[in-house]
């Protein structure tokens, strides 16, 4: 089932146009009741971060993934609640829900072809499913033996999408035939999977690393443990870099920088992060939080990491240096995402369950958020 995608182009009225705006960089504080995929809401903005806005009418139940299109700033978010929504994000933070769509079960990833047309998504059905932005129609377009945990666009040929699943591989699909093109089987259950073409990376379970590249996509370029000595959560590619690499994520409260090639690899380190210290005086650094995800910046190359601690830093791997961190959000933060052009950033303020059944109390915050960037929080520092 979907919703017509209410395109601007096409002149059709909008389905809701929030009243929360950017001023100056700070938050303006209107309270709209509003409809919005068959339901009423109010929307506030977030007492959290003085400067980030909290989007109108958020998935019902934990946020697992975001995605903004490469053409403009629209933003695609999956949910455990079956759902895949999109947002358009107008001048000034304001936000208008545009479309939804569902899956047969939680939806795991979302990610946009290059033209930003269609939104692809993967999920606990054990189905990858194609959204078309100019017909609001929804289709089919993979199938795994077990639930799709990424989905990727590989901008090459006519365009292929690449899915990773726990039936331990990554399948890649032309849109246009229902079988996939090829099939790579992985050495454990995809936990996380990007591409930065021709650079894929895919970080699985008992923490195994396989590289790729697309230009001989069924057979691993490489093969490594993950450097870091727990659960790997998230693989991330660089962006604007001269040499290719990733950055790992584990739930170890730590994240490993690693290039491809070994005479970079010099250049590769790990670092702590997402940890507090157990009492205010101890500074020992003991309570461990996972890294839920990294996201790079598309002009700078610099990046974002956000964890079950409820907080996000901005850190530039070359000069080794943190640029920024957030406020502590009231709880973990599962996946974030910047825009085209670097300036805005959103993130999801969402129960990850980190700390199982237990810490899924009522009331638990379900946010989705934006933060306009500012050039000193995401440019690179010079070397030390």
């Amino acid at each position: 089932m979907s919703r017509v995608f209410q395109w601007p182009l096409s002149g059709s009225k909008t389905i809701f146009t929030p009243s929360v705006h950017l001023r100056g960089l700070h938050c303006v504080l209107i309270l709209t009741k509003m409809s919005f995929f068959g339901t009423s809401t109010t929307t506030n903005t977030s007492a959290t971060a003085e400067k980030d806005i909290e989007m109108a009418d958020p998935p019902t139940d934990s946020i697992s993934s975001m995605s903004f299109s490469s053409q403009a700033d629209y933003l695609a978010v999956g949910s455990w609640d079956n759902s895949v929504r999109i947002y358009e994000v107008l001048a000034g933070g304001q936000t208008t829900g545009k479309a939804m769509y569902q899956h047969q079960g939680p939806v795991l990833s979302v990610c946009w072809n290059k033209e930003g047309n269609k939104i692809l998504s993967g999920g606990a059905d054990n189905a990858g499913r194609m959204f078309d932005v100019q017909t609001g129609t929804t289709s089919q377009v993979a199938q795994h033996d077990a639930p799709i945990k990424s989905v990727k666009w590989v901008d090459a040929q006519s365009g292929i999408l690449a899915t990773g699943s726990w039936d331990k591989t990554v399948k890649y699909w032309d849109l246009r035939t229902p079988q996939p093109v090829a099939s790579v089987t992985l050495p454990e259950r995809c936990y996380s999977m990007d591409v930065q073409y021709p650079l894929m990376v895919v970080g699985t379970a008992e923490r195994h690393i396989q590289i790729f590249n697309l230009s001989n996509p069924t057979t691993a370029y490489k093969t490594m443990q993950s450097p870091l000595k727990w659960q790997t959560r998230v693989t991330t590619c660089f962006t604007a870099s001269a040499s290719s690499g990733f950055a790992v994520g584990s739930i170890e409260g730590r994240v490993a920088i690693q290039y491809v090639e070994d005479k970079d690899s010099s250049n590769n380190f790990s670092f702590k992060c997402h940890r507090r210290d157990s009492t205010p005086t101890a500074k020992d650094q003991s309570m461990v939080y996972a890294v839920n995800d990294i996201s790079f910046h598309p002009v700078h190359g610099t990046f974002s990491t956000c964890g079950s601690d409820g907080t996000i830093h901005f850190w530039d791997k070359d000069a080794r240096t943190r640029l920024k961190t957030f406020e502590a959000a009231p709880g973990p933060i599962t996946c974030s995402a910047f825009n085209r052009t670097g300036s805005i950033f959103a993130y999801a303020v969402s129960y990850d369950w980190s700390k199982g059944h237990s810490g899924m109390t009522p009331g638990h915050p379900n946010k989705l958020m934006l933060h306009a960037c500012k050039d000193d929080e995401v440019k690179k520092r010079p070397r030390k």
